[in-house]
């Protein structure tokens, strides 16, 4: 799981910025949001522009570089405004096994440095087009490509073979989801985006969905179908593809899901990815959540990904203060995001304001006390 990332020059941060995803004192919802004392995700909060969606871009910057098999448009990464090279630091820890991961890249999209470390050892080095490692049967590599992580590279050649840790670690990594609710659109990083709904419908059905939908009172179900009902009338065209349709049970007509509402569609697209990600180690970034959802959706699938998930971590955007409830959501686990003009983006871990566990986490942002606050003025 992640449990540290540390960024400078990279988008918005000029400065160096820490990340910690690791539980503090905090007693309250140590059962369903801490595992092995490590927080189960992250809420990014402040106004519009700040740099929220680059604070979780430094997860899934790490993902593209990885896994991503089109080109990465590196140049608009690195700080705008800092003369100095974009450097990212990841740390990651599995039941007793740490590693750490670094890479520095300049504003042209050439790694410079490269390090791995895999419990305090290093076992991958790289400088410019050299590099050194111990993860395969060639110890020192010349003329590598200077704008792919030799990380990667080793990657794809042994697969981690010989450590089952890194191949671990590498799962977890590949397996998480990219889900940005403001398009609607699934992005994973493996070979194929099996977690688009249509794709998941395929392979899955339909019946973890509508599970779902059952167990919650949704009062809706889906199906599959190149045949659906409108009113008494059944429609059937056997040349079209199959299409999702959606059915309230006190209605007696299957509503073809492009003339949902945009709250519907969001959740829908959602679902398969969210189904995953409590069934699997991974990561699940979210990017504009409160994107279409009532406030006691959004509170329900964050409870839904806390209380099930195991080992996998959420880590989103919203502007949603009714998710700063105790019980909910840690102060550990909330970071509000600012922006000024002399240090770029700036975040605030609540937690380091100390609020009791008694008080109202959504009145103290509101009145500024975690900062991450617009300052309109009418």
């Amino acid at each position: 799981m992640l449990t540290q990332i540390k960024i400078s020059g990279f988008r918005s941060f000029k400065d160096e910025t820490f990340f910690d995803i690791c539980a503090t004192n905090y007693k309250m919802l140590q059962d369903v949001n801490v595992t092995d004392g490590i927080l189960k995700g992250l809420l990014f909060i402040g106004g519009n522009a700040s740099g929220k969606t680059n604070s979780i871009r430094a997860i899934t910057f790490l993902l593209e570089m990885l896994f991503k098999e089109t080109s990465i448009d590196v140049p608009v990464n690195p700080c705008l405004f800092s003369k100095d090279n974009m450097k990212l630091e990841y740390h990651f820890s599995f039941d007793e096994s740490r590693i750490a991961y670094s890479f520095e890249m300049d504003k042209k999209g050439i790694v410079v440095k490269e390090t791995l470390l895999l419990n305090d050892e290093c076992v991958l080095e790289r400088i410019g087009k050299s590099a050194s490692t111990v993860l395969s049967e060639t110890r020192i590599y010349n003329d590598i490509d200077e704008s792919t992580l030799f990380l990667r590279t080793i990657h794809f050649n042994t697969k981690f073979a010989n450590s089952p840790i890194l191949a671990r670690w590498m799962r977890y990594l590949s397996n998480s989801v990219l889900f940005n609710a403001a398009e609607r659109s699934v992005i994973t990083f493996e070979a194929s985006n099996k977690l688009m709904l249509s794709k998941y419908i395929e392979s899955n059905g339909v019946e973890a969905i509508n599970k779902f939908f059952n167990y919650f009172g949704f009062n809706q179900e889906i199906a599959y179908e190149t045949t659906h009902r409108l009113s008494e009338f059944a429609v059937a065209d056997s040349k079209s593809d199959k299409n999702v349709y959606l059915k309230r049970n006190n209605l007696d007509y299957w509503m073809p899901l492009a003339l949902e509402s945009l709250g519907n569609q969001t959740l829908l697209n959602m679902l398969p990815a969210l189904l995953h990600v409590v069934n699997t180690e991974c990561m699940f970034i979210i990017d504009e959540f409160s994107s279409a959802f009532h406030n006691d959706l959004e509170e329900l699938i964050i409870r839904y990904f806390m209380d099930n998930a195991k080992r996998s971590q959420i880590f989103f955007v919203s502007h949603s203060t009714n998710l700063l409830k105790s019980t909910l959501i840690r102060p550990d686990q909330i970071y509000t995001v600012d922006f000024s003009k002399a240090c770029g983006s700036t975040i605030k871990r609540a937690s380091s304001e100390h609020p009791r566990e008694s008080q109202n986490f959504e009145k103290m942002y509101l009145s500024g006390i975690f900062g991450g606050l617009p300052n309109y003025r009418g």
